[in-house]
């Protein structure tokens, strides 16, 4: 409608200018020059009017751009000043300002909300460009770090010089240990990043979490879990030592004697001190077998990282074992996706964590009726390779599933129990890590994550 009223208005002043000039030229002609001048006053005044009102909606159009361009949204176009013909045009310019005004309140709202939350949450936040130019730093990190205005990764320098290289180096779904020394404590943050995009430009967010007291709890669990294995297996041994020690002492000399004479010993009694002294001697040995396990443990030689083909490893895992899986009646099956997947990794040490699983799940199978390995390799959600070592033995009990990776700890009668302990270390120097699921009497399943 607003463009039909448009066409008629125009088509109404180019008439009015057509007859102005038709009368123009008569009296012009008729040499009435007073006439003739104001007719041509008039064609120029409706001239310009008709220029003027043509670009009209031009200059509104634009006035409405540069409104939007600077956020300037406190204009009104009033609907009373060019006429009926722009009602609508103007309604629609104000409703659409409206709307803008709507949407960026509802924006800042927004933004006022996230800051609010970021700020008040106790966990440290830092998000900052690629080159370092700090964009948000809550309050928690102005806390942990004592800088009031956080404008550049590099002021950390001041606390740790190794801070800001970390931070600039670090990449997306990385995770690192940052120790801290601050007056007189000791924090222990962990920081994980993630990585986004804003107005086309890369920014790396990073939380901050202090852990030291998380950490200080494990490490005294540990330590308490490993003294414990320790004092079992050192007082198994050392008991019946001292208390043979004691019996042998009595059964060769003599107690009442001041001078130190032995007994006339019959032939029994010589056996039973020959039995004596070969238990302690077995003792002896099996203590001193436990210690050399015990700092074989500790001296696990550093990685040498390899691009090897995975199905290189499950081929010399199945030769190794193949007279044993054929004596125990074990199905062995293996699978790779896809069949060219390669992993980083030191082959001998990796190696040796297969072993150790597969020898861990054929002493599983003893008791199973239809006993089978598989082995998986692929890539998970998170695009990270994965091996998995599946059986259908009897599974492991849940209150020895948080316990299985203790050094020492079995629960077979046979085994020093190192082998888990040793496979997640090995896993834990590949920045790897070892899990495990388990069902009594279905199975156990152990993945390995690189």
């Amino acid at each position: 409608m607003i463009y039909k009223n448009f066409r008629w208005v125009i088509f109404f002043r180019v008439f009015l200018l057509l007859l102005n000039t038709l009368l123009l030229v008569y009296f012009y002609t008729e040499k009435d020059f007073i006439t003739a001048g104001f007719l041509l006053t008039l064609l120029v005044v409706q001239t310009y009017l008709l220029i003027y009102y043509a670009e009209q909606s031009n200059r509104r159009l634009s006035m409405f751009l540069d409104g939007i361009r600077y956020h300037d949204f406190a204009t009104t176009f009033s609907s009373n000043v060019s006429g009926k013909t722009y009602e609508h045009l103007n309604a629609s310019f104000n409703e659409v300002i409206q709307l803008f005004k709507k949407t960026r309140a509802e924006k800042e709202a927004q933004y006022h909300y996230l800051q609010t939350v970021i700020q008040h949450i106790s966990i440290g936040i830092i998000a900052y460009r690629k080159d370092g130019e700090v964009d948000i730093a809550n309050n928690a990190i102005k806390r942990l770090f004592g800088i009031n205005n956080l404008k550049h990764i590099q002021q950390l320098d001041s606390i740790d010089e190794s801070i800001s290289h970390q931070l600039l180096n670090i990449k997306s779904g990385d995770s690192i240990l940052i120790k801290l020394f601050k007056e007189d404590e000791v924090l222990q943050l962990a920081a994980v990043a993630t990585e986004f995009k804003k107005q086309g430009e890369e920014y790396l967010l990073v939380s901050f979490q202090d852990i030291h007291a998380e950490l200080e709890a494990k490490e005294i669990e540990s330590w308490q879990n490993l003294i414990r294995v320790l004092t079992h297996e050192i007082m198994n041994s050392i008991t019946p030592i001292s208390s043979l020690t004691k019996t042998v002492n009595q059964m060769i000399f003599e107690e009442e004697s001041e001078d130190l004479k032995m007994k006339n010993l019959n032939k029994d009694e010589r056996e039973d001190v020959k039995l004596a002294l070969e238990t302690i001697g077995k003792r002896s040995e099996g203590l001193l077998n436990f210690m050399e396990i015990y700092r074989n443990l500790t001296r696990i030689p550093k990685p040498n990282f390899k691009h090897i083909p995975v199905i290189d490893l499950f081929q010399n895992v199945e030769q190794l074992f193949t007279m044993q899986l054929k004596n125990n009646n074990i199905r062995f099956s293996y699978k790779i996706l896809p069949e060219t997947l390669h992993i980083a990794a030191d082959p001998d040490l990796l190696e040796q964590v297969l072993i150790n699983l597969v020898l861990n799940a054929i002493q599983a199978l003893k008791e199973s009726s239809n006993p089978e390995i598989k082995i998986v390799s692929r890539f998970n959600r998170n695009n990270r390779v994965i091996i998995e070592i599946a059986d259908n033995g009897k599974g492991i009990k849940p209150d020895l599933l948080d316990k299985i990776f203790m050094p020492f700890f079995t629960s077979k009668k046979e085994g020093s129990g190192v082998g888990l302990s040793l496979s997640r270390q090995i896993m834990h120097m590949h920045k790897g890590s070892i899990q495990v699921k388990s069902i009594t009497n279905k199975g156990s399943v152990f993945t390995l994550i690189f």
